[in-house]
């Protein structure tokens, strides 16, 4: 018996799924779940025509299945049904829940060792990797489409508040000093914003400043981690700056998600914190003034160096149940995934990190970064350093419910309900309380 996603399914009814069991001298069908829309979908489709057109023994097919969330589900759904994927695309904050699904995955490692494909885990960036890595360092899954928080910057309102352009703060001091310029000079209502408030201002402003977020190495030593940023007095200063900060202009909260973004886009606030892969949007509505790129800001009292931040996004999880064949054209086809040519053109299309170190050194060569201003930003951020127990990301299950959980309890400060040290204390109790139940279960 496969147990998997707390469902079991017999050997039997896996075997014969047989997906990629075509007839002889026929390709062999791999079918990729993805959460892609619009043109990121359409690039998908791209990469997978550019694999099935290098070779006639593989065809890649990709299957938009809905948002991220809604393809998780569908995902568990199908594996415990008998009728799952090759590969599916799950973001970061389901890597818990896949890698705790026993006998339902295929770690990439291991497949890439069972089909003797080339595979060089050094190749690829540890700030990228580690996060869907063993603590050992074995990868579990490919990352695909990555991520990290930098700062947008309006350069004509930095021009018309007195800053300078070229040299847009680096530090959260001077990010509150910028603000503030920007509000009493009048140039505009609001200094910064921020989109996704747990992922930028929680667990990448911990990851910066090598604080944990959560015990168990942030969740990758197991399952039975449980959130502890709330102890960090540098944590609960930051969120008690946010505060005073909303009060005086300085900042403004936006809401969840990317609620925030419209505020920078229509020049009611000068800077704008959120993912590198936003690159594409922002650049597409602020087509009325010049921006800029600025790495995400750190405390030179807390930390005499900032560490990387760390990722958002998604990886490929390749599921058990598939033939030999299915499994040696998807080593295939992550090798082409991998290669510097794929990577470095999927990184200039959509403003996701390139996994390699090919693929960043070939769209330097390329001269994308000098034709892009800030876009290598992002990269220079990741690769800071080696990643440290705190820098390499937040692995705990039932995470989207604790970001939405943290959020709560943030705006609950940012409304004035609670202190800073209030709203964390009860975001960690009550993320705690859903890290018991997320333990109990795979159990």
């Amino acid at each position: 018996m496969v147990k998997g996603f707390r469902g079991i399914v017999s050997m039997a009814a896996l075997s014969t799924l047989a997906l990629g069991t075509t007839p002889a001298g026929a390709a062999t069908d791999i079918v990729w779940w993805h959460a892609m829309e619009g043109s990121l979908g359409e690039k998908i489709d791209e990469i997978a025509a550019g694999f099935n057109q290098s070779q006639s023994d593989y065809v890649v097919k990709p299957v938009y299945k809905g948002t991220y969330s809604e393809n998780l589900t569908s995902t568990i759904a199908a594996f415990r049904a008998g009728n799952a994927p090759a590969i599916t695309q799950v973001y970061e904050v389901g890597t818990a829940t896949m890698m705790n699904a026993r006998g339902a995955i295929y770690p990439v490692y291991e497949l890439m060792a069972d089909t003797d494909q080339p595979f060089d885990p050094d190749a690829y960036l540890p700030a990228v990797t580690g996060y869907y890595s063993t603590t050992d360092g074995d990868m579990l899954s490919l990352p695909f489409n990555s991520s990290t928080p930098v700062v947008y910057y309006n350069r004509d309102l930095f021009e018309q508040a007195g800053l300078d352009p070229d040299a847009p703060p680096t530090t959260w001091k001077a990010v509150a000093d910028a603000g503030r310029q920007v509000v009493d000079s009048g140039a505009a209502s609001c200094g910064f914003t921020t989109t996704w408030p747990s992922w930028i201002q929680l667990e990448n402003f911990a990851a910066r400043h090598d604080i944990p977020f959560a015990s168990e190495q942030n969740g990758f030593g197991g399952p039975s981690a449980r959130v502890t940023v709330n102890d960090s007095d540098a944590v609960v200063d930051h969120v008690q700056d946010l505060i005073d900060w909303q009060q005086s202009g300085v900042f403004s909260y936006g809401g969840r998600e990317d609620q925030a973004s419209p505020r920078f886009f229509s020049g009611n606030c000068a800077m704008l914190m959120a993912s590198s892969a936003s690159y594409a949007s922002v650049r597409d509505n602020t087509e009325s003034f010049d921006f800029g790129v600025a790495p995400l800001p750190w405390d030179p009292e807390v930390i005499d160096e900032p560490k990387n931040s760390i990722i958002g996004g998604a990886s490929l999880w390749v599921l058990q149940g598939q033939s030999d064949e299915v499994y040696q054209g998807v080593a295939r086809f992550f090798n082409y995934l991998s290669s510097p040519e794929v990577q470095a053109d999927w990184h200039q299309f959509t403003g996701y990190l390139p996994i390699t170190d090919e693929a960043y050194a070939l769209t330097r060569e390329q001269g994308f970064y000098d034709d892009n201003p800030g876009t290598e930003i992002a990269l220079q951020q990741m690769t800071e350093g080696e990643p440290t127990d705190n820098s390499r990301g937040v692995r705990l299950g039932n995470m989207p419910q604790i970001r939405d959980v943290i959020e709560e309890e943030l705006e609950r400060a940012f409304s004035g309900d609670k202190t800073a040290r209030q709203a964390l204390d009860d975001a960690a109790a009550r993320s705690n309380e859903l890290l018991e139940q997320f333990e109990r279960s795979v159990r």
